[in-house]
């Protein structure tokens, strides 16, 4: 072999060598390619809970149209788990063979309990998922939150009754029996920490909380009923509660529900059916309007409450005049959320300085407060971005505003 021809051969294979090393550097990382990056999400598109993953990504899929990053169009791969945690192990696995770079707006407690390690084995981020359940805000795992707690939005709803007159043993609550419903009950035991006479409330909260397995007997332990979840049987449920009340010589007030609508307005219903004058309230998860919907089917008019941890869809910050209008129809409060989750992660995308990869994109929002189109968020102390709650009233079919004292007129 000449010199010359040694020569080329060792200038073929560097050159051969430098290229394949630039092309990897640029699309490396999983869910990026030279055109286009794929986000990935797992969320309920059928069964009883389908309006929330429907709205969800709506949302998402509006924040991304027309987007591009770095000349890139990005996409929202989705998979339906119906609300179902086997399902959701499945659909996720999927995703993480398919290449997507973050998974974003999946939807659920107990779905997100499952896809979380699985997301954590391959240190994919997981942003803006729909639940405000404590496992999501440990501080550990590449994890981003978008929206108040379950424990905020309880506590608030909570601190209302009790400033009304309203006595700890006469709070009661009607949850679904898995890691969600289970976060609800954990913020009503934080809630309830600091009030007099609730010792024996919080005993029995304790107790039916940590019982373990899938669908434990939690009924007639305390203030609580629990149905199973996809399921919309009531009764067990209504009759833990009046258990309660003959067992405390008292009534409930204020019933608090953690569920899906479906099931949750088929216990309010079946209570109205039995003439009991309970208020309820219902946190952000329920989905406002299909819960306004069913509602509306069961002639249900007054007397329930939901927390809310978006801005009012009537509120002028830029980014909700925005997804109002690339919504249309199908703007509304869950929607709205998919909308600001995927303004989040575009934000993330955009502030990346050289190549993206994933120790970039959460270093582009962790430790940071900023603002996107004026709506303020804040990761300075933890990895959950918004405070924000705000309490609703079901008047005239519809969700408005509530003032602290309006809810308990009569």
């Amino acid at each position: 072999m000449s010199l010359l021809t040694t020569h080329l051969k060792i200038s073929l294979s560097l050159l051969l060598f430098f290229s394949l090393g630039t092309s990897s550097s640029l699309y490396a990382e999983d869910g990026i390619s030279a055109n286009t990056i794929r986000i990935g999400g797992v969320l309920a598109l059928k069964g009883n809970s389908k309006g929330l993953g429907i709205r969800m990504k709506a949302g998402i899929d509006a924040a991304f149209k027309g987007a591009k990053v770095k000349d890139r169009s990005v996409e929202y791969i989705t998979r339906n788990d119906s609300y179902t945690p086997e399902q959701t192990i499945t659909a996720t696995k999927e995703l993480i063979k398919e290449k997507v770079f973050v998974f974003a707006g999946n939807v659920g407690t107990p779905t997100a309990k499952v896809s979380l390690p699985l997301l954590a084995e391959q240190n994919i981020p997981a942003v803006g998922f729909f639940t405000g359940a404590g496992l999501l805000r440990s501080g550990k795992g590449a994890i981003i939150n978008y929206r108040a707690s379950y424990v905020q939005e309880t506590a608030k709803v909570i601190k209302v009754a009790l400033d009304n007159g309203v006595k700890a043993n006469q709070i009661c609550a009607y949850v679904q029996n898995d890691a969600y419903g289970m976060a609800g009950i954990t913020g009503i035991i934080k809630a309830l920490e600091q009030t007099k006479n609730s010792k024996q409330s919080i005993e029995a909260l304790k107790k039916l909380k940590a019982l373990t397995g899938e669908n434990p007997k939690r009924n007639n332990i305390g203030p609580v009923g629990v149905y199973k979840r996809n399921s919309t049987f009531a009764r067990k449920g209504y009759k833990s509660l009046k258990a309660w009340e003959k067992s405390q010589n008292t009534r409930c007030k204020i019933v608090v529900t953690v569920g899906s609508y479906k099931s949750i307005t088929e216990f309010i219903a079946y209570s109205r059916y039995k003439k009991d004058p309970w208020i309820f309230s219902a946190l952000s998860f329920t989905g406002a309007e299909n819960f306004r919907d069913e509602l509306v089917k069961f002639n249900v008019k007054n007397n329930v409450i939901m927390t809310q941890v978006v801005p009012l869809l009537d509120s002028t910050l830029p980014l909700v005049i925005e997804a109002k209008e690339k919504l249309g129809n199908q703007f509304g409060y869950v929607s709205l959320e998919g909308f600001i989750v995927g303004k989040l992660v575009l934000y993330a995308l955009n502030k990346i300085e050289g190549d993206i990869n994933r120790k970039r994109f959460m270093q582009a929002l962790l430790d940071s407060s900023f603002s996107i189109q004026q709506l303020s968020l804040d990761y300075l102390d933890d990895n959950q971005g918004s405070d924000l709650v705000n309490m609703m009233i079901f008047k005239q079919g519809d969700w408005q505003i509530a003032s602290r004292s309006d809810i308990w007129k009569k």
